[in-house]
């Protein structure tokens, strides 16, 4: 009888998930370029959910190298869509 490895998740699981998240990242960059509607938040989420996963990584890790590239990026983005959309949609008082 041959012995058995303990069922575990790898680094290979943990992997996946990251570039899960980035693609999702990427996936709502795409959104909010195209102007979809809540777009901006949609990419808040996406990369709340980067960064807490990549919390279980090494600090140097790729992940977070990636975020640190992709998070500035992200955020112009965002506020350039707030401030497009305050300028389209007059003021109701």
């Amino acid at each position: 009888m041959t012995e058995q490895k303990p069922l575990t998740r790898t680094g290979r699981h943990r992997h996946g998930k990251i570039d899960q998240l980035q693609d999702e990242v990427y996936r709502q960059m795409f959104r909010l370029e195209a102007r979809r509607p809540g777009s901006e938040m949609d990419l808040a989420i996406a990369l709340l959910y980067a960064w807490t996963a990549s919390e279980s990584g090494p600090r140097d890790g790729q992940e977070r190298q990636w975020l640190k590239k992709v998070c500035p990026i992200c955020l112009q983005m965002i506020e350039a869509a707030r401030q497009s959309n305050s300028t389209e949609q007059p003021c109701l008082q």
